[in-house]
């Protein structure tokens, strides 16, 4: 099949329309996800289901699924497969038969392609929090293996956005919830439904991001803390406005330590702590700044040859190697040069 200038077009258009569909918050639409969920066992040839049972959080659906209830609630055998897993390699079939080995690659990239990364980071987030909640180690794993029954709902957009832009009938009720509500979990007599995100922050690259409060979190308090993507605990967003050069060195966990120098500034860190440089020559200053449990940081200082328009001329810092000895070896590894190499005849 070729793929055509119109049908990119309207790939593409899908791609932005799930996206959308895959960060929605706020309140479910319960009457259309009910409905989509009846569909959806009717087209994997089971009967509807006898209820259908709204959860506040992904953490409430995983421990409901994980004990299949409990109490009085029966709730029969996990029926993903029927549901979802089914239907869905139906309409990859057929859709790459209708593509062809050399069209699926170009339409999956406008698709799916587009909305993986982020879409799939996010879910595995959530995962990783849905574990995270329990009281134990193995409870933790027990939730977290509860997750891997659900229908994702909003977060199976880059599959979706692909299947429904080609017309596949197979996942119409999979489409109608995954617009209308969160993760879901089918079982042969209930159906677990969650309510979508109250609320979901990003930075400009997409990835979760909040200084003050959660990045995402559920109507029943069920919250993710990220710093630029990271996993952070709900106190650190606060903590990064009054950093000091001894709070960032007595933080034990490297990665938020180096988080926090990034958010600090080198040359400030520098400055504050008292460094003195390891080496100055013509290209710049190296200096380099110890870290306990982590590799070293160093940094070429820099002054640009060329004056900016108020006279001025503008420092750079550049992130070298830790085992850089020189300031012209550091700025000689930048340009993919040895020291011995590097022998500008202008600078610029």
């Amino acid at each position: 099949m070729t793929v055509t200038n119109e049908l990119a077009d309207t790939l593409s258009a899908a791609a932005l329309r799930w996206e959308e569909v895959a960060l929605r918050t706020g309140p479910a639409d319960r009457a259309r996800a009910e409905a989509g969920v009846r569909l959806a066992y009717r087209i994997g040839g089971l009967a509807e289901p006898e209820r259908i049972i709204w959860v506040a959080s992904p953490v409430e659906g995983a421990r409901l699924a994980a004990n299949r209830g409990g109490g009085e609630l029966e709730m029969g055998r996990c029926v993903r497969d029927e549901v979802r897993t089914r239907p869905w390699e139906r309409a990859r079939t057929e859709a790459l038969a209708r593509l062809g080995a050399e069209g699926w690659p170009l339409v999956w990239s406008l698709t799916g392609g587009v909305l993986w990364d982020p879409v799939n980071r996010l879910v595995n987030r959530i995962r990783g929090g849905v574990a995270a909640a329990a009281d134990s180690e193995e409870a933790g794993a027990l939730l977290r293996a509860s997750t891997l029954d659900a229908v994702l709902g909003q977060h199976d957009a880059p599959w979706l956005s692909l299947f429904e832009a080609l017309g596949a009938p197979e996942v119409e009720g999979l489409v109608m919830v995954a617009e209308s509500a969160g993760w879901w979990w089918p079982f042969e007599r209930v159906a677990l439904v969650c309510e979508r995100p109250a609320e979901l922050h990003r930075d400009e690259a997409g990835r979760p991001h909040r200084a003050e409060g959660p990045a995402l979190s559920f109507p029943d308090g069920f919250a993710l803390y990220a710093w630029h993507g990271m996993p952070v605990p709900a106190e650190f967003g606060a903590s990064m406005t009054g950093l000091t050069p001894q709070r960032i060195r007595a933080e034990e966990n490297a990665e938020l330590r180096r988080v926090m120098l990034e958010h600090f500034g080198y040359e400030r860190y520098l400055a504050e702590s008292g460094a003195t440089p390891l080496d100055r020559d013509e290209t710049g200053v190296l200096w380099r700044i110890e870290l306990p449990d982590d590799e070293a940081v160093s940094m070429v200082e820099v002054v640009n040859s060329t004056a900016e328009p108020d006279g001025t001329f503008r420092t750079y810092w550049l992130r070298v190697p830790p085992w850089t000895r020189t300031a012209r070896e550091g700025v000689a590894w930048t340009f993919g040069l040895t020291a011995r190499d590097y022998q500008p005849l202008r600078e610029t």
